[in-house]
């Protein structure tokens, strides 16, 4: 059930490791809103091209979305996003120059959700 979206700047593709990455996160999850791992789904879609306030360029961007089915506390949701960044910093490898901004967000699936 939970439907996680990671949207990564394309100056990343060498640097972030996305399986290992996706391979820490299911568990974390999983542990911290009591779903099972194998209901987990990371899709990594890559942007080609971001721009931050006003810099031309050596910025990337890292976005994590994750969306439950509702019934989780505002507090277990906002650790959840806090261990995710915590979690995400330690497969990055910044790149000489290049400045990472990284951010999540974790909200609840519409009620109109449905899987087969």
């Amino acid at each position: 059930m939970p439907q996680i979206t990671v949207d990564y700047s394309a100056e990343l593709d060498d640097t972030f490791d996305r399986a290992g990455f996706a391979g820490a996160l299911h568990p974390l999850i999983a542990e911290t809103v009591s779903t099972k791992i194998a209901a987990c789904k990371t899709r990594f879609r890559r942007v080609d091209e971001t721009v931050v306030a006003d810099a031309p360029s050596g910025d990337a961007v890292v976005h994590i979305a994750i969306t439950l089915l509702s019934g989780r506390t505002p507090e277990v949701k906002a650790q959840l996003t806090e261990s995710v960044l915590e979690l995400l910093a330690g497969h990055i490898r910044p790149a000489e120059g290049l400045t990472l901004h990284l951010s999540a967000e974790t909200h609840d699936l519409d009620p109109s959700y449905r899987r087969i």
